[in-house]
């Protein structure tokens, strides 16, 4: 309701309710007091507030402390027992880390052994198979040797015929007769102490 200037000069017929503070009007008397403040209710305040209190006193006691104690001390073991778990599973890793370690230190100390050994391994066979290939070909080498020295052999064997009848030949054409076997050789003979 929207109160016009001209309403709210209006006074009230004695009895009637102001409207604006819901108060009888009363002409005689001055300002009332208000009722908080109203020295005359004073010890019903009082006792009011000693109930009211004493209810909330014994409701904080009885109902909500407890609950709040509960809560916290519930939450105090789950931290508790979280921190347990955490230390526990610190420990685990902690181990499984040095377990770690210590198995990579051996495989790594095994890897080197393997590496060495095969290393040793391939050298010892490496060795092995030069021996026996310079052994091979020193066999080649000395069957070659031989051969030359048979081909040679028989080379210089028959180079005495060839140059025999070589001259022979020549000694033909040259003069048209044959000369002795016995003259060619004595000449091819001659001719090679001379070129020896």
């Amino acid at each position: 309701m929207f109160v016009t200037p001209a309403f709210a000069e209006e006074t009230p017929a004695e009895g009637q309710l102001h409207t604006e503070t819901g108060v009888a009007h009363d002409e005689g008397h001055g300002a009332t007091v208000f009722g908080p403040f109203d020295t005359t209710t004073f010890p019903s305040q009082i006792l009011w507030l000693v109930i009211t209190f004493a209810v909330f006193y014994m409701l904080m006691q009885k109902v909500i402390v407890p609950r709040v104690g509960g809560i916290l001390e519930n939450r105090h073991d789950r931290i508790a027992q979280d921190l347990d778990e955490a230390a526990r599973l610190k420990a685990e890793a902690d181990a499984a880390i040095e377990t770690y370690e210590r198995e990579l230190t051996a495989a790594k100390a095994k890897g080197g052994q393997i590496a060495a050994a095969a290393r040793d391994a391939a050298k010892a066979k490496a060795d092995a198979e030069r021996a026996a290939i310079e052994t091979e070909l020193s066999a080649k080498i000395a069957a070659a040797e031989t051969r030359i020295a048979d081909i040679k052999a028989k080379a210089f064997a028959e180079v005495d015929t060839i140059a025999i009848d070589t001259v022979g030949s020549i000694v033909e054409q040259l003069i048209g007769t044959k000369a002795t076997a016995a003259d060619i050789k004595a000449a091819v003979s001659g001719v090679a102490k001379q070129g020896a």
